[in-house]
């Protein structure tokens, strides 16, 4: 089993319903609207909810910051690469992580990309954050609702989706191409890598593309779960701006057909 702390982890685990909870606890101390809406879902649910002593939240969970509510859940699981292979309606952005190691960071990324619209994400299973409580905590519960696969081999994995066709978009500080011009309404994965190191360089030459996010100031990148948020929502505009320009032409083409007139002469 594993632990769960914070209002929004612990509130969109019970709401994706994707893992057992075995049960909740709530701090004696702490009651308040946002809590009560946890402690009303989980009888809604028919989960076990116990009221404990704030300290006794903190020895589970670790950490005095569980906001008073901790959950004891079954450890999320993970898809295969074959998972993320599977055809889908739309084109896909996946997101592909190379070893990122700390799991802020890792939480971040999440949440950037559950808000984007990813279709998937890639992830490590060696020398990479887990997707721990700290993460999970980080991304306000965004791995609920994501699918997330865990791989040996990235590099083997990023050629099993590029013989599907689907572009593969390294950000990397010497990339030769803005991040923003790139054309990602297509079916692509960005890779984003290591903190301080980027990405391996096996990681790097199975890239198609590599981007870069352009500096005004001294600094040459940014914090690679900050460049991520960059990228994806950039990557979710463009997306988002072609959906409302097909749906704007299916209208003109609807209102533009002639009308087959009644009557006389018809």
């Amino acid at each position: 089993m594993q632990t769960l702390y914070g209002i929004h982890p612990v509130e969109e685990a019970l709401k994706a319903g994707k893992r057992r909870i075995d049960h909740v606890l709530v701090a004696r101390e702490r009651r308040d609207d946002r809590l009560e809406a946890i402690v009303s879902l989980c009888k809604d649910l028919k989960i076990r909810l116990r009221t404990e002593p704030r300290e006794t939240l903190t020895d589970i969970a670790r950490t005095p910051a569980h906001q008073g509510v901790v959950a004891i859940v079954r450890a999320q699981q993970f898809l295969t690469i074959e998972d993320v292979l599977e055809p889908t309606a739309e084109p896909r952005l996946i997101l592909a992580l190379d070893g990122v190691e700390d799991p802020q960071n890792l939480g971040a990324l999440l949440r950037s990309a559950d808000g984007a619209g990813v279709d998937s994400v890639v992830m490590t299973e060696r020398r990479a954050a887990p997707l721990s409580a700290v993460a999970a905590k980080a991304a306000a519960g965004a791995q609920e609702h994501l699918r997330i696969a865990r791989v040996v081999n990235l590099v083997r994995s990023l050629e099993e989706l590029k013989r599907q066709n689907i572009w593969i978009i390294g950000l990397d500080e010497r990339g030769t191409m803005d991040y923003d011009h790139f054309d990602f309404t297509g079916d692509c994965v960005l890779v984003m890598g290591r903190e301080g190191d980027g990405l391996h360089d096996l990681v790097r030459r199975t890239c198609d593309h590599l981007l870069r996010i352009p500096m005004a100031g001294g600094v040459s990148s940014l914090n690679v779960s900050a460049a991520g948020a960059v990228v994806l929502f950039e990557a979710y505009r463009q997306r988002r701006n072609k959906l409302h320009a097909e749906a704007q032409d299916k209208i003109a083409a609807v209102a533009s057909k002639p009308r087959k007139l009644k009557g006389l002469g018809s």
